[in-house]
């Protein structure tokens, strides 16, 4: 008899054809929509694996409704949406998709970097309103990114892809992280110092750093305060690292020049949520992996996971 495996999402028909070859394979049919709870709650009773996204809150009370789940499968670098301990007291492996998406979230990390610095969605609206009618010396002016200071707080992968990316902008880079990297200091260049330092100095401060409960709000009214008011901050890592209530202060009142967002404490973002109602900022919709390429080998990655798993071999990647 195959496994039983739930996907909460529809994923590529590649993929799916993939996991039919050894599971049965049962599926929330949409792309857009998320799966309803109380679904995810009756199909979660009698699965063996788990595909499931950042977007599901895979917590103690699903979990224990699993009465033969061996393992979560999630298509994602990230696992906060996870309780791990008691998927570990379970006997549950969870695995994640680390590796595939580096290079391409080191790349919309950097298109942060230029958007606001360049204020180029503040230029687009502003010729699409038709307010463009002359040229003037400062109109729309922004900050240099060539020769400018990048502190990297978090340097994991997708923070040494993005110290590599600065060197061709010939930036100073700086960088925080719970120890030092002396090969990636040597072969980038880069400069250890303590986060205070990093945010004094830096013009532009990005967030790599994994999110935790220590990481929770680690940048908040202290540490924006800290940071020069031409400073702009960057976040591809996850929302909750930022107090957003504190960024908003900041950002109106001028603490600190702007911020591009790609993500937010609660996703999707309410359109009401004050830090969209202010020009210097640029938002995205959690888009850092969103390249075709890097999606397919994400998807075949958690697919491939899931099914050594299955198979009481070792997954790739395990979390727990």
């Amino acid at each position: 008899m195959k496994p039983k495996v739930y996907i909460t999402r529809r994923i590529p028909n590649e993929i799916i054809q993939k996991l039919k070859e050894m599971c049965e394979v049962r599926m929330w049919n949409e792309e857009e929509e998320p799966v309803p709870r109380e679904v995810l709650e009756k199909e979660i009773i009698d699965s063996d694996g788990l595909f499931c996204l950042i977007t599901e809150s895979i917590d103690k009370e699903l979990l224990e409704k699993a009465n033969q789940l061996k393992v979560v499968s999630n298509m994602a670098v990230g696992y906060n949406n996870i309780d791990i301990e008691v998927a570990k007291e379970k006997g549950i492996t969870v695995t994640n998709t680390p590796g595939v998406l580096t290079e391409t979230t080191a790349d919309l990390t950097f298109a942060l970097i230029m958007a606001t610095s360049r204020r180029l969605i503040e230029s687009s609206d502003y010729l699409k309103k038709g307010n463009w009618k002359t040229w003037s010396p400062m109109q729309l002016t922004g900050h240099d990114i060539y020769g400018s200071t990048l502190g990297i707080i978090g340097l994991g992968r997708i923070g040494e892809s993005v110290a590599r990316r600065a060197r061709g902008f010939d930036m100073n880079v700086l960088y925080y992280n719970r120890s030092r990297k002396p090969d990636a200091e040597k072969e980038l260049g880069l400069n250890y110092t303590d986060m205070d330092t990093l945010l004094e100095e830096s013009d532009f401060v990005c967030i790599m750093t994994p999110y935790t409960t220590e990481t929770k709000n680690l940048i908040s009214q202290r540490e924006l305060s800290l940071m020069k008011k031409t400073s702009i901050l960057i976040n591809t890592a996850r929302g909750g690292i930022v107090d957003e209530a504190a960024l908003y202060e900041a950002l109106k009142i001028g603490t600190i020049w702007a911020a591009g967002l790609d993500v937010f404490e609660q996703e999707p973002v309410s359109l009401d949520h004050p830090l969209l109602t202010l020009p210097n900022v640029v938002v995205l919709p959690h888009i850092g992996s969103a390249s075709i390429k890097t999606r397919m080998k994400m998807a075949e990655l958690a697919a491939d996971n899931l099914i050594l798993a299955l198979q009481s071999q070792t997954p790739k990647y395990v979390v727990v």
